[in-house]
């Protein structure tokens, strides 16, 4: 892979996943290649990629007790799993990768920069402490260098920020007396809503449509628009990105979900009787549609009854 900082983002979402599943059904490898058929679909040569997740998870064991030692005040199962992977893949090419091919800034501003882009508002201090104490403790190899890399471009203001169009719905289903809506889960611990990227020049419902018929293999039948709804997702190679998203309100048959699309952060999908919703883990942005679209069911049931 010829742009090794997105090979490193693609190992990066590969640590995330196998750290958090724990004991996921996929060997690592494999979960790589999947997900560098999603995010660099052109790249053919995943060399580094393979070489440096093999490295982390061969050294796994002695990095985590690095971190432990450079930030004491840390338990390692306090750190976020994005935190914790992109301090073992730091510390990894800094402490064991050859210096000729990834200087020690290198490893360190690369690392700072995947903490900066999936981490959280203060990641990339954080994991600039712990690899800069770690740094020091060396000897500061390279410190005259001067690195080859280019800075990374500046944060694109949000009125400049690509937008992806995406389309998304409440999908409910009848089943005797019982009302049912459809959810995916994803790694973050999250139940959410079946959702996809509209192409260029594809009209909204139908996208929608095509979308959740990939995603957890449903034909729907769009009723209403429910609402809209806009947040900005991270790009291993486009940067940041403003993704608006139309929801509507649709029916289906009510038969088994089916997971369809591999990778993409999804590991299981699910109907849920109306009262159970209360219970579900759910992004706070997509309430107000659940709650809209529970609200307009009803009171079809009721005029119906």
């Amino acid at each position: 892979m010829a742009n090794r900082h997105l090979a490193r983002s693609i190992v990066l979402q590969t640590l995330f996943e196998v750290d958090f599943r724990a004991e996921t059904a996929d060997p690592a490898e494999v979960v790589l290649e999947r997900d560098a058929v999603e995010f660099a679909p052109e790249e053919n040569d995943l060399s580094f990629a393979k070489n440096l997740l093999t490295g982390v998870l061969g050294k796994k064991e002695e990095l985590d007790k690095i971190i432990i030692t450079a930030a004491p005040d840390w338990p390692l199962d306090k750190i976020s799993i994005a935190d914790r992977n992109v301090l073992r893949m730091g510390l990894f090419e800094l402490l064991f990768a050859d210096r000729k091919e990834v200087p020690a800034k290198v490893a360190i501003n690369e690392a700072i920069e995947l903490a900066k882009n999936y981490g959280g508002g203060k990641s990339g201090k954080f994991v600039n402490g712990v690899l800069g104490s770690v740094y020091r403790e060396i000897g500061e190899p390279g410190k005259e260098e001067v690195s080859k890399r280019k800075m990374p471009p500046k944060d694109v203001p949000y009125e400049e920020m690509p937008i992806e169009r995406l389309g998304g719905a409440v999908v409910y289903a009848r089943q005797s007396e019982d009302i049912y809506l459809a959810f995916v889960h994803d790694v973050f611990g999250f139940w959410t809503l079946s959702k996809g990227r509209i192409e260029p020049n594809e009209n909204e419902e139908e996208g929608t449509k095509r979308e959740i018929k990939e995603e957890i293999g449903l034909d729907i039948a769009i009723e209403q628009e429910l609402g809209q709804n806009e947040y900005i997702a991270s790009h291993p190679e486009k940067g940041k990105l403003r993704k608006q998203v139309k929801y509507y309100l649709a029916k289906a048959d009510f038969k088994d979900l089916v997971l369809e699309k591999v990778g993409g952060g999804l590991d299981d999908a699910k109907w849920f009787k109306l009262d159970e919703i209360v219970n579900l883990n759910l992004y706070n942005d997509i309430l107000p549609l659940v709650a809209k679209a529970v609200k307009i069911i009803a009171e079809e049931k009721e005029v119906k009854e």
